[in-house]
């Protein structure tokens, strides 16, 4: 174990001096854990859905609550918060006992940054902790086209609102950019050259990604001022040097410095639960760092959102109706998820590409009228590769036959994913041609490049399970309950259109928050518990 970890012995002094909660007194937690009072809005997740929820409610007054299972991960002067992946700890994996990327390396359990699930046909990594899956992306802010957009979501979201305010909207917040021209000239970009290289040769559409990356920190690698990170290709773990500008640093930060929003870290919800009026009752676990449950506290609210992921929502919401604490959800819940049509690939046999280097992610190439369906790869960097490779994250267009089914055996929540059907298994063959495509056009008497490996089976872009105009309506009201939302990726029916999905995710959210918040205003009913009231008075004037 290293010894930056065993910051672990300072973090465990109190799980609520992580939360923040001495600002809300021992009286007040005492009476929310005991359900005496009432709070008016509940989110649960802190990643892209929950954060724009978060900060559209405590922007109109709202008090709030944000129960999050993960701990905060403020990047610390040391620049040392994070596990690398050279060398992993207990940091690297949401309570795991080995690491979940690449070779299994056996690490201490601890409530790390990145959670591994593996269900029925597929695997999925899910971010954990303050920020979401904005800790563990590889920072690509990337719209869909038109086409694309309404192949995926037909004619339930309007593609102009969302090209004409709700992308603008998050693009505004997180400002992302592309990877600048003297980064890109130095040899920790050699890959990128490379990739965008072949994607010329091939006569596809090779572009820089939209980042949500602060380029002057990297900058600051490159100098030497910041611990090397996104140069040495740090992302899964999230990134020492601050270069990421995940949620914490915008949506939630703007949320929390308001004084109507709180968010408790280390808070696992296990059951939601209707209540007579049109509430909610939330019952959670608080856990120490290592995974152990230390008290069980029930919160009850007026309004609930959803924005556990889809993995997550999908699973809480399957698991209320079966056990009937939510009965009247309807048949659509559960159903519609799908993979985003991830693939993962590596071309070999290249000109010398630097791989270990240069990211977390930088370009894409867009091959839409592959005749076995469009795809999008992104070269990414692998600390460990060796020369003359690229390795690539693919995107595609699957149909959403995934569902989720409850196991009263086992009190649990299984997702089944059919990836031998020929429909699904045909993102992968459209994935296979387009690096074919690609290794064709760069073939030369000296570099002779081959595809090592195409293999889906995996993804980092669950979607679907509460899906919009089926479980939900097209503002993510939950059909049969009022009060009740879903503002994250279980929203989309299995694909963002041939793109990293966060963009959009937080671009629903914002057009469903555009929606909901007036109508929450209005309700009035306000019996609230009076946490930070100071620092939300003091907001006020």
């Amino acid at each position: 174990m290293s010894q930056t970890f065993s910051r672990r012995n300072f973090l465990r002094t109190g799980l609520f001096g992580l939360a923040g909660a001495t600002m809300l007194g021992p009286g007040i937690i005492s009476g929310l854990a005991a359900g005496s009072e009432p709070v008016e809005a509940v989110v649960i997740g802190s990643g892209f859905g929950g954060a724009v929820a978060a900060l559209r409610l405590a922007q109109a007054g709202v008090r709030t609550l944000m129960l999050e299972r993960g701990r905060r991960w403020a990047v610390t002067p040391e620049q040392n918060t994070f596990a690398t992946l050279p060398n992993p700890d207990g940091r690297a994996a949401w309570l795991s006992p080995t690491t979940v990327v690449g070779n299994p390396v056996a690490i201490d359990v601890y409530t790390g940054v990145l959670e591994r699930t593996v269900e029925e046909g597929v695997t999925v990594f899910a971010g954990a902790g303050v920020g979401g899956g904005s800790l563990v992306y590889n920072g690509v802010t990337y719209q869909p086209t038109r086409e694309l957009f309404e192949r995926s979501f037909g004619r339930t979201v309007g593609y102009d609102e969302m090209e004409e305010i709700f992308y603008p909207r998050v693009r505004s917040m997180l400002k992302p950019s592309q990877l600048p021209a003297d980064i890109l000239a130095t040899d920790y970009y050699r890959m990128t050259r490379v990739f965008l290289e072949m994607a010329d040769r091939a006569g596809l559409r090779g572009r820089l990604a939209d980042m949500n990356i602060d380029w002057n920190v990297v900058r600051g690698e490159i100098e030497g001022s910041r611990v090397p990170s996104a140069l040495v290709g740090e992302f899964w773990y999230g990134n020492n040097s601050g270069c990421k500008n995940s949620l914490d640093k915008n949506y939630l930060a703007q949320a929390e410095a308001s004084g109507y929003l709180q968010i408790l870290p280390l808070t696992v919800v296990t059951e939601i639960t209707e209540a007579p009026g049109h509430r909610y009752v939330v019952t959670c676990d608080q856990i120490d760092e290592s995974g152990t449950p230390l008290k069980r506290v029930q919160f009850t609210c007026n309004q609930l959102f959803m924005a556990a992921g889809s993995m997550g929502t999908s699973k809480m919401l399957v698991k209320a109706k079966a056990k009937g604490t939510l009965s009247k959800l309807n048949e659509h819940v559960g159903q519609n998820w799908g993979n985003n049509g991830d693939f993962f690939g590596m071309q070999v046999g290249l000109p010398d590409t630097n791989p270990g280097q240069g990211g977390p992610a930088s370009a894409i190439i867009e091959d839409h009228d592959n005749p076995l369906g469009p795809t999008a790869v992104m070269c990414a960097p692998q600390w460990d590769a060796q020369g003359g490779v690229i390795n690539t994250l693919g995107l595609s267009i699957p149909p959403a036959k995934g569902a989720f089914r409850y196991d009263a055996a086992t009190d649990s929540v299984k997702l089944n994913w059919p990836g031998e059907d020929p429909a699904i298994a045909r993102t992968v063959e459209a994935g296979a041609r387009t690096y074919d495509t690609l290794n064709r056009a760069s073939t030369t008497n000296e570099h002779r490049p081959s595809t090592a490996f195409v293999a889906g089976g995996l993804t980092a872009h669950p979607l679907g399970g509460a899906v919009l105009g089926r479980a939900c309506d097209r503002y993510g009201r939950v059909e049969g309950y009022k009060g009740l939302y879903v503002v994250d990726g279980a929203l989309i029916p299995g694909s963002s259109g041939c793109t990293n999905p966060s963009f959009t995710i937080a671009a629903l959210a914002e057009r469903c928050m555009e929606k909901i918040v007036p109508e929450v205003v209005e309700k009035g009913e306000r019996k609230l518990f009076a946490f930070n009231s100071s620092r939300a008075d003091s907001a006020k004037s």
